[in-house]
């Protein structure tokens, strides 16, 4: 059973969108403040979370932004109509996607299956040999998933992992926005490009000494990253 977190603070929305998910068959929870789903994401697994961005308390781009420190659960976000900056601005912070308020049940239900899908299809970037690497003062134990920096452990989202991994394995080729979608998203991701660019600047801030000056991943402008070797 797929569970997931509801984030609205009208009632009767949260009310109608769980009655539809229960229908088929998922397991629903529900938020009505920031600070309470971004407690239910810490404490809790979901395999999909629908966000307001107008809460109380913590807005939906904070509550946002607070889970892709820990976490790569897919998120989407509920915007008002025709707010094209809260529809960029959540991308910005590491959303998946977004539904424009009023909207249909029946395409809610769709776009979470379709996420639903391309993370079951998605597959591991990193190679069938996996090893630990060590390039300047970072190493890369591939097994269990961890990176560390001079000796000081640095905690990567799987996406964030998955990113690096893919990098460092195929050191100087240049990866395009679309093939890092793909590769890391999955093969039939329909996302936008502002969401790696998104990854790829976290990801920096996590293993660069000089994210603005980065030694590690770098940028081919226009084209996309690849890892300097």
């Amino acid at each position: 059973m797929k569970k997931v977190l509801v984030v609205d603070d009208e009632k009767l929305i949260v009310k109608g969108i769980k009655f539809s998910l229960e229908q088929d068959d998922m397991e629903v929870t529900a938020a009505y403040d920031g600070e309470e789903a971004l407690e239910l994401a810490k404490n809790n697994t979901f395999d999909i979370i629908l966000l307001d961005v107008m809460l109380p308390g913590l807005t939906g781009f904070e509550v946002c932004q607070a889970i892709r420190e820990f976490s790569d659960v897919p998120i989407i976000m509920l915007t008002a109509k025709g707010e094209d900056m809260d529809k960029i601005l959540g991308l910005e912070y590491g959303a998946d996607d977004y539904i424009t308020k009023p909207f249909n049940i029946l395409e809610v239900k769709a776009r979470i299956k379709a996420i639903m899908r391309r993370n079951q299809k998605k597959t591991s970037v990193v190679p069938e040999n996996p090893k630990t690497l060590v390039e300047g003062d970072m190493t890369i134990d591939v097994d269990s998933r961890r990176v560390s920096i001079a000796g000081t452990e640095i905690n990567l989202t799987a996406k964030e992992f998955n990113i690096l991994t893919l990098l460092l394995f195929h050191p100087n080729k240049v990866y395009s926005r679309d093939d890092l979608l793909k590769a890391v998203w999955g093969s039939d991701a329909l996302g936008d490009g502002r969401t790696v660019d998104v990854h790829v600047r976290r990801l920096r801030e996590k293993i660069e000494t000089n994210p603005g000056d980065p030694k590690y991943i770098q940028t081919k402008w226009g084209v996309g990253y690849y890892f300097k070797k």
